[in-house]
Formats: structure tokens, sequence, C-alpha cells
């Protein structure tokens, strides 16, 4: 193992957050590619769990937990440092590094405020009852966000799309696993 990572088991909530892109500076910081436009996790956890890169030469093997020391913006990049991570070398070992995140860690969201993790596989259901399908994906299109859908219908898998406006989005219920909205299967 690395210095700066200790063999661990990655939890059974743990949710990729980002990846490490290369080193930055001397000391031992390096870049990190957040997969949030806002990587509120990254910042509030002092532990990641990582996994060696996907491609290329792995510097190390199995569960890697880090304890991270700082991690802060720098001219529009997200960088860190860890503790035992001193010197270049070291940082540029983690390249391509995945970054998970126990989900328990994750700051608290607002009102009306979801982590898109979590609504993936809620059941969907609209105002009459009909259930129109399971959350399989969300997607950004600029100006809002997108539930995409799976729904079976007559043996076959279609997609439905569904703004996450409050105009068509009644309840969110996380503990049913269950979004309540006004909308008609055949849209």
């Amino acid at each position: 193992m690395l210095p700066g990572l200790e063999a661990a088991e990655l939890p059974a909530d743990a949710i990729e957050v980002g990846r490490i892109t290369d080193a930055w500076g001397i000391k031992g910081w390096f870049k990190v590619l957040p997969y949030s436009a806002d990587p509120e996790a990254l910042f509030s956890s002092q532990s990641w769990f990582l996994l060696p890169t996907e491609k290329g030469v792995k510097t190390f093997d199995g569960v890697g937990l880090l304890k991270v020391k700082e991690t802060k913006i720098h001219s529009g990049t997200v960088v860190a440092c860890g503790l035992g991570i001193d010197d270049r070398s070291v940082a540029d070992a983690l390249r391509g590094a995945r970054i998970f995140i126990s989900r328990s860690s994750f700051p608290t969201a607002q009102k009306d405020e979801y982590y898109w993790v979590d609504l993936i596989g809620l059941d969907v259901v609209n105002r009459e009852g009909v259930a129109l399908g399971q959350v399989r994906d969300l997607l950004t299109t600029g100006p809002q966000t997108v539930l995409v859908i799976d729904q079976l219908q007559d043996g076959k898998l279609l997609e439905i799309m569904i703004p996450f406006v409050a105009v068509y989005i009644d309840d969110v219920n996380l503990s049913e696993r269950r979004i309540l909205v006004d909308w008609q299967a055949d849209y």
C-alpha cells in the first residue's frame, strides 16, 4: 500500500464521487475531478476510500483509506492533501484513483433538495395511482434536471422523461421509495 493509505474495506453505502487526476505542487497535494457540480461531499468527508485506476498502471491494490487533511478550490479546480502524503511522487502515484465516500457521511440535504443517488431506483406514481416505472437516471438539460424512468409496458421497456420541477413533482418520499408526480402515462 502507498504511504498515506491504509488497507480498508469499501463501506456498503459507498458512492463514487470523483477521481484523482494529477499531482499538484511539490508538497503532496493532488487535483480531483468531482462527479458533481457541487462537490460538497468531498469537502465534508475526512475519510476517502480509494480504488486503483481502471486503466493504466496500478500503483496499489485493493481499497485504500485516505485520511484527508485539507480540500479546497484553487483556480476553479478541486485540490486536496492527505495525511502521510508529503511529496509529489506519492501524490502522482494516486493518479487515476477512484474516490468513494460513505453515503452516511454526506452533508444533510436541505428541504426539497435531494442527492441524485437517493432518487435512483425510486418508484414513480402519478396522482391517479398509476405506476409509471422506476427512476433509472437523472440528467441535466441546462435549465432543469430530468428524471429518466424505465417503464415496462406490454413486455417492452420504455423510457419516460419527466422534468424534476415543482410543477410536475408533487412529493418525494425517500422512506417509502416513491415519487408522486402530476404526469400521465401517455405523455
